[in-house]
């Protein structure tokens, strides 16, 4: 019994492993590179679930919260499908000859890759990748901030930033966060990057926020705001009645964009 557990914590920590690169595992693609019967991975996976170390999924399962984020090139695979529909959705509703924020995460570059051939618009952002994405068009002037660069993902953070940002009062802020707690609390894990995003939401007629439903499933330690400071939330789809009020009492406009539930929480094997 005893190497028995020790080679399913063993199992476990190496499963913890892959959903830190890859963000999401199915219980069938375990149970092959294993070698051992779904029902054995399910095991663990409910196991884990249980000491809140993942979030359970319908398939497999994927990280529940922590004090660290997944790595970029992970967070750029979860839910991907959903960022692309909910990046063309949320590009709609930002008209040309206006200026903006936008901040970091992959859902936000979906947003500047809808963006991308516009015309009329400034941006300013302390996201490498949305810059990249975005200078060569010809009708989009970009402003990076200055600030430290994080070599994991290309934000830029810091008092510097939160400075330059501070000078400008846009249009529109697009946002991106980590999760989301059940009482609409909007959560990150650099506390660096939330001095970055409050004023950002602080110099901001209009914010929207940008997200797909899996962050309503994970949690975060460091405290953005709450969906109160948001204006126009765009997601693929609300996990909840109880977060449809909230977004309801709060006047907060809800644009769903659908496509397949991949993370449907509600259900495990």
């Amino acid at each position: 019994m005893d190497g028995a557990s020790r080679l399913m914590s063993r199992r476990q920590n190496e499963i913890i492993a892959l959903l830190r690169e890859t963000g999401r595992v199915g219980v069938e693609d375990l149970a092959r590179q294993f070698e051992v019967s779904p029902q054995t991975i399910r095991r663990d996976l409910n196991e884990m679930s249980e000491g809140r170390l993942i979030t359970r999924v319908h398939g497999g399962a994927i990280v529940a919260s922590g004090v660290e984020n997944l790595a970029y090139e992970a967070r750029k695979l979860v839910a991907q499908s959903h960022k692309r529909l909910i990046g063309e959705a949320a590009a709609r509703l930002i008209p040309d000859n206006s200026s903006l924020f936008i901040n970091l995460g992959t859902t936000t570059e979906e947003v500047a890759h809808a963006l991308a051939g516009r015309s009329g618009l400034l941006v300013i952002t302390n996201n490498l990748n949305v810059a990249t994405e975005l200078y060569r068009s010809r009708g989009i002037e970009v402003i990076i901030t200055g600030g430290n660069v994080r070599a994991s993902d290309g934000g830029i953070v810091g008092a510097t930033t939160v400075d330059l940002i501070r000078q400008f009062r846009v249009d529109t802020a697009v946002i991106g966060i980590s999760a989301i707690d059940p009482d609409g609390t909007l959560l990150d894990f650099d506390i660096r990057e939330v001095h970055v995003s409050r004023a950002i939401i602080e110099n901001a007629r209009r914010v929207i926020l940008v997200t797909d439903s899996s962050k309503f499933a994970r949690s975060a330690p460091a405290r953005i705001g709450t969906l109160a400071d948001i204006d126009i939330l765009v997601t693929d789809h609300l996990p909840t009645p109880a977060i449809a009020d909230l977004c309801r009492s709060h006047d907060v406009a809800v644009v769903e964009t659908g496509g397949p539930q991949e993370s449907d929480t509600g259900s495990i094997d």
